[in-house]
């Protein structure tokens, strides 16, 4: 069964150019890893939620920050074998300054019985769009695309 999981890319203009919201992994594994290593903010859905209520709640859960605008749909991806991203855009402005997000357990380092809180996602950027596509992780690259076409 493939697991459906809801975000929200968030665009702004400023100075001509497009900026989208984008969010570094946490944890670990991506402390030392910049480049294929931010995300749009999203998750799985839980049961019987709502497509767009699960992008509101994983938006909130991952970066603090409430959607206040209208969204719109912007694309569907698998994303894996086992996973379908279902994306939508709004144009939002948010003060970056006060983003934080949900943790999860890891045991680190790994076999050494230390069980760790780690935040989901640990930094936050308005990037250009250009430089969006060349550090968003690799699955998510199409969303970006979508933007831009959406934007034209």
């Amino acid at each position: 069964m493939i697991k459906r999981s809801a975000g929200i890319l968030c665009y702004k203009f400023e100075d001509n150019n497009v900026k989208v919201l984008l969010c570094h992994f946490g944890g670990p594994y991506w402390e030392n890893i910049d480049k294929g290593a931010w995300s749009i903010p999203k998750g799985e859905l839980n049961k019987n939620e709502r497509i767009v209520d699960a992008a509101k709640r994983e938006f909130k859960e991952e970066t603090n920050l409430v959607i206040r605008n209208e969204l719109k749909y912007l694309s569907s991806k698998k994303i894996s074998h086992k996973k379908l991203a279902i994306i939508f855009c709004v144009n939002e402005d948010f003060d970056l300054s006060n983003c934080y997000s949900n943790t999860f357990k890891l045991e680190w380092p790994k076999d050494s019985g230390c069980i760790n809180d780690f935040p989901e996602m640990d930094k936050y950027e308005w990037m250009d769009i250009n430089k969006a596509k060349e550090m968003i992780i690799d699955k998510q690259l199409c969303f970006i695309l979508k933007l831009e076409d959406f934007l034209k």
